[in-house]
């Protein structure tokens, strides 16, 4: 993590020094934190103000705990000098640049990683593919905005090789303030589904704001993306002065993921042209998309893609993402209910659709934060499983929205519950041990709790 002078702190930010940080400015910080309650001993304190809260109200009890010092945004009164304070207009842009200085400082190679869905899986693939060749630190859990990433990035050690970051968006220009503030070696976007479209207005408007991640890419960059996604083929520039690289299923794709099949173990997939076959122990053919763009930014950096795919046998990837649950009944559990969008949703009724069960059981609760769109988009997950072929054998639906699906789907045996224990004990009715159970939802329904109460 960063330890470095007061002095350089404030140069760093482009602050000010009270009397208290002069007399003190060779003295050592340790890390940085934003809230008091996760505070380690010789921290640099950075405060915020919020909506509902303002951080400088725990500016003193910072140093109670141990502190070494703060920023704020506050005017320092010359009576007030016996805290090491660095006075910055905006704490915010203050702790971005210090980041972004950091950052610089330890010279790491930047992967930055965006997308609608996949951008944590694929996070976790890279890390899985360089690990063994490279010192590497990846994004904290889904520390991907303008406060986790600096977070991140100041997490860094010194030795660190390569810097593994997510991106995620909220609005416009959020994905180029990152890119730019980070200048990425590789750039990977996974896809372009419906997440936030809510605010974006289209798809359209979608891809251009994820594809703003090539605007601190070098000229010397690789921008890895997949030519699945014809709204994306519409505005990457390919005379642009960086490397392109390309994955997917499309036959245009430099390497084209093919003869994707489901195993015991995971996913196994055919790489052509090469003919190379990778095996994941992760479901699903997105995730199949997701580990060819990994093995495109391990082959980016230099490693052989037929030796690098040996790697994944050791992959783990972060909880309720396509997590399989062996439930005491012998019932398989798919816990992909970490979050949803119809794209993910759509991809995950595909995986459990294609697995050998006695009984395939649909769990799915509310896609969140679509706006005047939830109602076509959740429309279009009961049509999905309408079209699909696959023979779902149960479906269960949570929360308002997804009474929808309930509602349009075609499904013999249906129910819709509006609470977690009802919902439970329903479905153990119907778990026999050669069950395939999907629990699929936005971040905000929780489905998870399923499981407890099963």
């Amino acid at each position: 993590m960063i330890e470095t002078t007061i002095e350089k702190i404030a140069e760093l930010c482009g602050g000010s020094m009270n009397q208290a940080a002069q007399a003190r400015k060779d003295e050592m910080i340790r890390g940085v934190s934003i809230d008091t309650r996760t505070l380690e001993k010789n921290n640099l304190f950075v405060p915020f103000k919020g909506e509902n809260a303002d951080g400088h109200r725990f500016i003193q009890q910072a140093f109670d705990l141990g502190a070494a010092l703060s920023l704020t945004e506050q005017a320092v009164e010359d009576g007030n000098q016996d805290l090491p304070l660095i006075h910055v207009e905006d704490g915010l842009r203050a702790l971005q640049d210090i980041a972004q200085g950091y950052l610089e400082a330890v010279s790491p190679k930047v992967v930055a990683i965006t997308g609608s869905n996949g951008k944590t899986t694929t996070k976790d693939m890279v890390e899985c593919l360089l690990s063994p060749h490279f010192k590497v630190k990846k994004t904290i859990g889904n520390y991907n905005n303008e406060i986790g990433l600096p977070l991140t990035i100041l997490q860094l050690d010194r030795d660190t090789e390569i810097s593994i970051l997510e991106m995620g968006m909220d609005a416009k220009g959020d994905i180029r303030f990152l890119s730019r503030m980070t200048t990425p070696d590789i750039a990977i976007l996974t896809n372009v589904g419906e997440s936030h479209i809510e605010k974006l207005g289209s798809r359209e408007n979608i891809a251009h704001a994820k594809y703003e991640i090539v605007d601190g890419l070098g000229k010397n960059g690789t921008f890895i993306y997949s030519r699945d996604y014809p709204l994306l083929e519409g505005i990457v520039d390919r005379s642009a002065n960086y490397n392109i690289r390309t994955a997917g299923q499309n036959a245009e794709n430099d390497l084209q993921v093919a003869n994707v099949r489901q195993t015991p173990d995971g996913t196994r997939f055919e790489l052509l042209p090469m003919k190379v076959d990778v095996g994941i122990p992760q479901l699903g053919t997105h995730n199949a998309a997701n580990a060819s763009l990994a093995l495109l930014a391990a082959e980016a950096l230099g490693l052989d893609i037929r030796e690098a795919k040996k790697h994944f046998e050791k992959l783990v990837v972060t909880d309720m993402r396509m997590e399989r649950v062996h439930h005491k009944s012998g019932a398989t559990i798919i816990n992909d209910a970490y979050n949803a969008s119809p794209t993910s949703m759509k991809s995950a009724l595909d995986t459990v659709g294609r697995m050998e069960a006695g009984r395939r059981i649909l769990v799915l609760g509310d896609i969140l934060e679509l706006g005047s769109y939830s109602e076509p988009l959740h429309q279009s997950i009961a049509q999905h499983i309408n079209d699909s072929g696959h023979g779902y054998d149960y479906l269960f639906t949570f929360g308002d929205a997804s009474k929808i699906i309930h509602d349009y789907a075609d499904i013999e045996v249906k129910q819709h519950h509006d609470d977690i224990e009802s919902l439970a004990d329903a479905l153990q009715h119907v778990m026999t041990e050669d069950s395939v159970i999907l629990l699929k939802g936005s971040r905000g329904m929780a489905l998870e709790r399923v499981i407890g109460h099963i």
